[in-house]
């Protein structure tokens, strides 16, 4: 299996425990690896046989962005959902962070696997 992956997507949304932060936005960032097999792909040379990043990408950007969780861990269940079911992803190991969410740390986050790991 091969994996697909996307670093650093920044968006912008409503996340957090206390009062103040519920009345802003603030920037999460998101790296996705995802199983895939690209050789059908890498055949054709056509978008068609692939796992679309452009279009997973919009998709998370409108979801998170739309979001009003208070936990990251929740934020990164529902777009793991996403991945799997929507862009039929066998296996997606998924962190999200909060840059400046703690002082003294460059940011705090999660990272969740989901599905069948795959063989390397």
């Amino acid at each position: 299996m091969d994996l697909v992956f996307v670093r650093g997507l920044e968006v912008e949304t409503v996340i957090g425990i206390f009062e103040w932060e519920r009345r802003i936005s603030q920037k999460v960032s998101l790296d996705l690896e995802m199983a895939t097999d690209v050789s059908r792909a890498a055949a054709s040379d056509s978008i068609d046989d692939a796992l679309d990043y452009k279009a997973l990408g919009k998709r998370i950007i409108a979801y998170v962005g739309a979001s009003e969780f208070l936990l990251v861990e929740t934020l990164a269940e529902g777009v793991a959902g996403i991945v799997r079911e929507e862009f039929k992803v066998s296996w997606v190991r998924l962190s999200v962070s909060k840059p400046g969410a703690l002082r003294g740390a460059k940011d705090v986050g999660v990272t969740i696997e989901r599905g069948q790991r795959p063989d390397h």
